[in-house]
């Protein structure tokens, strides 16, 4: 018998009709004999749905609202929560018509604790006291997803995509041996499929490869709750929930990079449209220039990511560009701009057309010409390298979102990601 937690996001309960598929599924869980938690999203568009009504008081009252700026951001929490609580609620009862004891929890019953940063909290910690043994004597926890409770006792919530960590929180919290988490896709594939026809899906993946891809474009998975089983080495599982109860539904694995099976250096082509370049014309080229611009992104609450600078030693000036997510890009110009005196550039240009497009691989570790492949693949189609940007299992390159389709393709092609790698096999 084993512990599972499984994970339904919004277009997995949808409806009523969607809601009592997923009862079938957790049913089918259970009857094999497990015990089983079920961590919930709420229905597709709800959250949108509790925001707007937010927002449309704030616009009331624009000079009191300030949601973001801390206000009234734990009434907002109070809000948006509701659409998870409403659904594992309803999850609940359809298991319960099922024939089979459940409960719902929420995230302030279990307690699942968590700092006081309103609408995009970190967990602290779960207590298992409770639905630990609840589990133990057969019941299944219908879990509300992307909530918390803070220390003055009131809901605070994770950010969007916050049902997965939660999910992964919770099971590392109950020692389960996997947690499930179920899509509208049926695995991790090479690429994206809307692209690459040929894309394969991949049966297992290294945590670091989907680490990666999670923070490079895919959107399959959240970035922290990928980081957080790796941490606790906690397998996951993403597969399909629009299967049936009984089919054939292998998903991918994701674990540790020895269990993977599967020999291969690049193992997935990534891309995110999200992005924006900034170039710093004739920057002074001398020690803690670099420094004074990262500053000042950070003062204005902006990431930076790829940077590259090319130095001109003839007049001691430098070009410097790097990217910017790019809803953040008007307040890195502005921040920029604002500091444009201490800083020490001439003038700036922006450019938000542009695509980062990365491939990863643990096997990039051992082997040699992963860079040669991609400049070469890119180069044959006559795309332009811009920024470039590695680490020990990734490349990245900036290039004109025109060719973000072709550069995907051209690289998927490159590295034979269609077709399945040879399994390991250990010598005897």
């Amino acid at each position: 018998m084993a512990r599972i937690v499984m994970k339904f996001g919004g277009t997995s309960v949808a409806n009523l009709e969607r809601i009592r598929h997923v009862a079938s599924l957790v049913a089918e869980e259970a009857k094999g004999g497990n015990e089983v938690a079920v961590v919930v999203s709420a229905m597709s568009g709800e959250t949108n749905r509790l925001v707007a009504l937010v927002d449309e008081l704030d616009a009331d009252t624009p000079e009191q609202g300030h949601r973001l700026g801390g206000a009234i951001e734990d009434e907002y929490d109070s809000i948006v929560a509701s659409g998870e609580q409403v659904t594992s609620g309803l999850l609940a009862i359809a298991l319960r018509r099922r024939g089979l004891k459940a409960r719902s929890w929420l995230g302030w019953q279990i307690p699942l604790k968590t700092d006081m940063a309103h609408s995009k909290a970190r967990i602290a910690e779960i207590e298992s006291s409770a639905i630990g043994p609840s589990l133990s004597e057969g019941n299944i926890a219908v879990v509300a997803g992307f909530q918390g409770v803070n220390d003055t006792g009131r809901i605070s919530t994770l950010g969007r995509g916050g049902s997965d960590t939660s999910a992964v929180a919770l099971a590392v919290a109950l020692k389960a041996d996997r947690c499930d988490i179920y899509t509208d896709v049926d695995g991790i594939y090479t690429t994206d499929p809307r692209i690459a026809k040929d894309a394969r899906r991949l049966n297992r993946i290294a945590f670091e490869e989907m680490l990666e891809l999670a923070s490079l474009g895919a959107k399959v998975l959240q970035t922290r709750s990928v980081e957080l089983a790796m941490n606790n080495n906690l397998p996951i599982r993403v597969l399909t929930s629009m299967s049936e109860a009984g089919d054939h539904n292998p998903g991918t694995l994701v674990c540790h990079e020895d269990e993977t099976m599967e020999e291969r250096v690049v193992s997935g082509v990534a891309y995110s449209r999200d992005e924006a370049q900034i170039t710093l014309l004739r920057l002074k080229d001398k020690p803690g220039m670099v420094a004074k611009v990262c500053k000042a992104m950070a003062d204005a609450n902006v990431s930076v990511d790829m940077i590259v600078q090319g130095i001109s030693r003839s007049d001691n000036a430098a070009n410097l560009t790097f990217t910017v997510g790019k809803r953040d890009l008007d307040n890195a110009l502005a921040a920029l701009e604002k500091a444009q005196g201490e800083i020490g550039f001439e003038a700036l240009k922006s450019d938000s057309d542009v695509t980062k497009v990365s491939v990863v691989g643990i096997g990039m570790r051992s082997h040699t010409g992963v860079a040669q492949t991609m400049f070469e693949a890119l180069a044959d189609k006559g795309i332009n390298v811009e920024v470039i940007a590695t680490s020990e299992i990734k490349i990245s390159v900036l290039i004109d979102a025109e060719y973000t389709e072709l550069a995907v393709r051209a690289l998927h092609n490159a590295f034979e990601l269609h077709e399945a790698p040879p399994l390991k096999v250990s010598a005897p």
